[in-house]
């Protein structure tokens, strides 16, 4: 259900509710549940969107590390092949012993890398944790919107009572995302 056609269903609560006075605490309930819905499915979109950048960002730096070892490889063959072909000569050492330089540099620099990686990595699960949060929330959520628009259906308050548990459902399992690490 679109947030249009909500806001719509709503309304059309609203003014029932203008004629049944007894369940004008139901359709201040709905608002405050449909405003909830809204708030929790923006900040479901945020971490979801961050979690996306954030696999982006995994993705470069491996490729990154991924360059930096095939330029050492690369250094690495050479040499091999330069000290198969003339172990003897002066400049063949000295052109050696620089790509033997270089190929301790890139180790080193893939290490940081790496490491670089690994926390990008862990960033990315943190935020893949707290969308799925927020849409588990939601859930509850747009749940309790539903159970609370049944009040208005069948007069009955006993829907009211549950929609307003799972509408504290929603609201704490969407708070939670506050206590993950």
């Amino acid at each position: 259900m679109s947030a249009g056609e909500e806001l719509k269903e709503l309304k059309e609560h609203a003014e029932e509710a203008i004629a049944r006075k007894e369940l004008a605490p139901v359709s201040f309930t709905m608002a405050i549940v449909a405003v909830l819905v809204a708030a929790v499915t923006l900040l479901g979109h945020r971490a979801h969107t961050e979690e996306i950048i954030l696999q982006n960002k995994v993705t470069d730096t491996w490729a990154y590390y991924q360059a930096k070892n095939l330029r050492r490889n690369n250094l690495e063959a050479l040499r091999d092949v330069l000290d198969a072909v003339d172990s003897k000569n002066e400049r063949a050492e000295k052109v050696s012993k620089r790509f033997e330089g270089d190929i301790d540099k890139y180790r080193e620099e893939q290490k940081d890398i790496q490491k670089e990686a690994h926390a990008i990595e862990a960033e990315q699960l943190f935020e893949t944790r707290r969308a799925n949060r927020f849409d588990l929330g939601e859930v509850f959520l747009e749940i309790a919107l539903v159970i609370t628009s049944i009040t208005l259906l069948t007069g009955r308050k006993v829907y009211w009572g549950l929609g307003i548990v799972f509408a504290v459902t929603g609201i704490v399992v969407a708070a939670t995302t506050m206590l993950l690490r």
